[in-house]
């Protein structure tokens, strides 16, 4: 599993609008933003990587001017967390990931005075890009390369899901939360970005959200999906969709 589920970070990072091949490192880089969450690299599983690899990999990262940043399965590249602290790296974050595939995904209704779907136009993408944002901590004010970004993914294959308030609710409607996966690749797909805004939570729009995404990926063939949980909390709604812990995944990045 832990191959499958790194091969598919490979394939994804391969897909943003300057990705740079660095010996075994594929870094997925895109000019629109400096984003770190979006701009990082990753190794190939299975391949052998030497500090002169690492050096060249930070060497690509200065020239497109963004930080070098890793993630990646831990079991797909053992040794690759001792040369990156040698070279400076520190660790992020160390985090779980859990997959579900159709036999076990469990799809939850919305709640009362909620509805989900897919954003479909430029204004809703940025509706949800918006309320992502500011669930995650950051400040509102997504651009029209964040509704570009979102455009891409959908017309790649890949899934967006929007929780809007009905009428019932609040008159007018507003996006509440929302999440989205990424294209398959050898029919594995990662689900991120789930976020509800702190005056909707509780309620069980993550994990409606979280189905949706994860049952819309099914329907389209997908296998496997796969997230991780940062917290408790999250991980219990993951579990009632039917996400199940599999493996470990590593951060680390070079200020």
């Amino acid at each position: 599993m832990d191959a499958r589920i790194q091969q598919s970070v490979v394939a994804n990072l391969s897909t943003r609008p300057a990705a740079v091949d660095s010996g075994p490192f594929v870094l997925g880089l895109d000019p629109a933003t400096d984003n770190p969450g979006i701009n990082y690299a990753t190794p190939r599983p299975g391949t052998r990587i030497t500090g002169a690899d690492v050096t060249a990999m930070v060497k690509a990262f200065r020239q497109a001017d963004r930080k070098p940043r890793l993630e990646y399965v831990t079991s797909s590249a053992p040794d690759l967390e001792a040369l990156l602290l040698a070279a400076g790296f520190t660790v992020e974050a160390r985090h779980d990931y859990l997959v579900c595939d159709p036999a076990s995904v469990v799809l939850p209704s919305a709640p009362d005075g909620f509805e989900v779907h897919p954003p479909a136009t430029d204004d809703q993408r940025i509706a949800m890009v918006d309320a992502q944002s500011e669930a995650f901590g950051g400040d509102p004010g997504a651009t029209p390369a964040d509704a570009d970004r979102m455009r891409r993914l959908q017309s790649r294959g890949g899934i967006a899901i929007m929780a809007v308030t009905t009428a019932s609710l609040l008159p007018g409607g507003v996006c509440a939360g929302g999440g989205q996966a990424v294209p398959p690749s050898g029919g594995v797909s990662e689900v991120a970005g789930i976020a509800v805004r702190e005056a909707y939570r509780r309620r069980g729009l993550a994990g409606a959200i979280t189905a949706a995404v994860t049952t819309r990926l099914f329907a389209a063939g997908a296998e496997i999906a796969w997230l991780e949980a940062s917290g408790e909390e999250s991980w219990r709604v993951y579990e009632r969709v039917g996400y199940r812990a599999a493996g470990k995944r590593t951060y680390l990045a070079l200020d």
